[in-house]
């Protein structure tokens, strides 16, 4: 099903358009007006740089999304047949679904998206294109390239997940993601290990720019770089952050840039450590940026990374709540639930700002996330700290798009939590991503000798376990009150009550029927709810309660919780310290994984019965740089009107590099 929104044309539209599991919004970029000239070239130019990019993150979730992408972008330009047609229709929301995955599997779920349309129509509309409007490969022909692409767009058994979890099995071989050739996960794991020294104190994060090949016998990396794999789009972003670093704000913003791109030159991961450690000390300058191979929750064995971008300026209002969070990372650290052996002595350089957002690209487009903590390193973060960022006009749009949308009516237990929701949700839940981002990830320590990698394939649920965890138990604190972030000893409820809903219940609308949990930030909010249900259960500290035939979560001791959530971080950071893969292991396929079908079956029925998307994305705003006789440019003017599909088309048209 296929939404259109319409408002008055007074109001910001936020919401764009409404499909399959997805709903498309639009975010506003306050601020930008009264930017410089300057500032608004450099906006400009870190944009462009991050938009060359998109087609680096299509390769890399799946090694036909570039060809099938075309081959489908094709069909819907040059389509001459009935567009109201129920086949044309299904394949209209496909290819949307596509560009919302940059790839064939689904964003979230890793899941093939399996078309609806029958194989007859897309054969024939195909054959009645023109052949030079086709993605053949050199001396291709077009049954060729159907015989060639098929099997992996319709059978559902032909590389069918984009990252499997699954435990026992051979992650590398069972995982659609175009990280690896060739090679088992036995063998990359045994490359890898033989690259590592015990005694390194500053190793890099081996991998993460790469793909991992066996031809003729041998393993090699092919390199992300600029005269290696993915050279024609990093040379595009590269010429944009050149015109950038001539606009820059100051000496350490230029320092910044060019690292990066010394970085996207060479390949090396030293480099790369170099520039993360610089842009750390950036904490004046008002715009910052992403851009690079940065996150690793596509790779099954969580090291290589994908491509993504963001381009954005702090508000400087909301930041103050962020900074008095960072200024109080000591104190946070040191009255931690946890084994003091476990704790950092000295907590170093931790940052935190809320920004606005100005442009969205790779693995944070469409769909964003709304709190970011950086660099990954384990030593870089230990010695010299992290940069922690919520995204505040996101969240603001994601909280317009939900007003008065039912939901709260629908899975919320009482009147009593739906009031506390709708005073304090909206503060609680910034405030815990804050609390995860700016202190949880920065927070604790590796023992000596351990291997930051030692976790395996469960190294991400338990990380973002670990920070879920910080902010959940610090947001009951005393301290938040004293700092004059929160009102008073109500508000941390709203927090507790969402959190738990949503680990237990609410979140399983994300999984289709009969699939187990397998995205690692769902896992950890599982792990979580779960453990302390169980823990709970003599007390009823939390329970189920059935009413009306409707299944809600209901919290009746809101101390006892945050008790038990302490416990959980306490044993999630020893876990983490001494790398205890076993207990990891055992902690994450208890809790984390499976799904109460019949659980499951009730809520996927109640919000389809509302017509809610449980997936959300963006499209981004327009810039279009004036220019005068010379050249020159002497305005950027920004825009909202974009369509999704005309934004996805243009953009396949201008930044197709690869």
């Amino acid at each position: 099903m296929k939404l259109n929104y319409q408002e008055n044309e007074n109001k910001f539209r936020y919401v764009v358009e409404q499909f399959a599991d997805l709903q498309l919004l639009r975010y506003r970029v306050p601020g930008f007006e009264s930017l410089t000239l300057k500032q608004k070239k450099l906006l400009y130019y870190l944009s462009e740089a991050a938009l060359e990019g998109r087609d680096i993150l299509f390769d890399q979730n799946g090694k036909y999304n570039l060809q099938i992408r075309r081959l489908l972008e094709s069909v819907y330009i040059h389509f001459k047949g009935n567009r109201q047609d129920p086949d044309f229709l299904a394949f209209e929301v496909y290819l949307m679904r596509i560009w919302f995955s940059s790839g064939i599997y689904h964003h979230y779920a890793t899941d093939k998206i399996l078309p609806t349309f029958s194989r007859d129509f897309f054969y024939a509309a195909i054959k009645s294109i023109e052949p030079c409007n086709l993605p053949l490969g050199k001396e291709e022909t077009v049954d060729e390239l159907c015989e060639r692409l098929f099997p992996v767009i319709f059978d559902p058994e032909v590389m069918p997940k984009r990252v499997n979890q699954a435990d026992g099995a051979d992650l590398v071989l069972t995982s659609a993601a175009n990280y690896y050739q060739g090679v088992t996960q036995e063998e990359v794991e045994a490359f890898y290990a033989a690259q590592k020294n015990p005694e390194d104190t500053e190793p890099v994060m081996y991998g993460m720019n790469s793909r991992l090949v066996k031809k003729d016998g041998e393993i090699h990396e092919e390199v992300w770089k600029l005269d290696g794999m993915y050279g024609q789009a990093i040379s595009k972003i590269v010429g944009w952050l050149e015109k950038a670093e001539d606009v820059a704000e100051n000496e350490q913003q230029c320092k910044v840039i060019a690292l990066l791109i010394d970085f996207y030159r060479t390949g090396s991961l030293k480099v790369f450590d170099a520039y993360s450690i610089e842009w750390l000390k950036d904490t004046e300058s008002h715009f910052d940026f992403v851009n690079g191979f940065i996150e690793s929750y596509g790779d099954p064995l969580g090291m290589k990374a994908s491509w993504e971008s963001i381009v954005n300026f702090k508000d400087l209002e909301a930041t103050h709540r962020t900074e008095l969070i960072s200024s109080n990372a000591q104190w946070f650290e040191d009255h931690s639930p946890v084994n003091p052996a476990f704790k950092k002595e000295k907590v170093k350089g931790v940052s935190a700002k809320v920004i606005t957002a100005a442009i969205l690209a790779g693995d944070l487009y469409p769909a964003s996330a709304i709190g970011i903590n950086l660099p990954n390193s384990n030593w870089i973060r230990s010695v010299h700290g992290s940069k922690s960022v919520t995204i505040g006009n996101l969240t603001d749009a994601y909280n317009q798009a939900m007003c008065g949308n039912g939901f709260r009516e629908e899975f919320v237990y009482s009147q009593e939590d739906i009031e506390r929701l709708n005073e304090y949700g909206g503060l609680t839940g910034d405030l815990h991503t804050d609390l995860h981002e700016c202190l949880g990830h920065g927070s604790g320590k590796l023992l000596p000798g351990v291997d930051p990698d030692a976790l395996k394939a469960y190294g991400a649920t338990i990380e973002e376990a670990r920070a879920d965890l910080f902010g959940l138990y610090y947001i009951a604190d005393q301290k938040l009150i004293d700092l004059g972030i929160l009102p008073n000893h109500e508000a941390y409820k709203a927090e507790y009550y969402s959190y738990m809903m949503n680990g237990l219940m609410t979140q399983l609308v994300r999984i289709e029927p009969g699939c187990v949990i397998e995205e690692a930030h769902m896992r950890n909010r599982q792990l979580i709810a779960r453990w302390a249900m169980e823990q709970g259960q003599p007390e009823k500290v939390v329970e189920w309660v059935v009413r009306d035939g409707k299944t809600y979560v209901k919290v009746n001791d809101y101390e006892k919780l945050r008790v038990i959530f302490g416990q959980l971080l306490a044993e999630i950071q020893r876990i983490k310290s001494e790398g205890d893969f076993e207990s990891a292991r055992a902690l994450v396929e208890k809790y984390a994984v499976k799904v109460d079908l019949a659980l499951h079956a009730e809520v996927l029925e109640r919000y389809r019965s509302m017509h809610l998307a449980p997936y959300k994305g963006f499209v981004n705003p327009v810039y279009t740089a004036e220019t005068d006789e010379n050249g020159e440019i002497v305005d950027v003017k920004i825009r909202y009107d974009e369509g999704y599909a005309e934004q996805m088309l243009r953009y396949s048209r201008d930044y197709s590099n690869l």
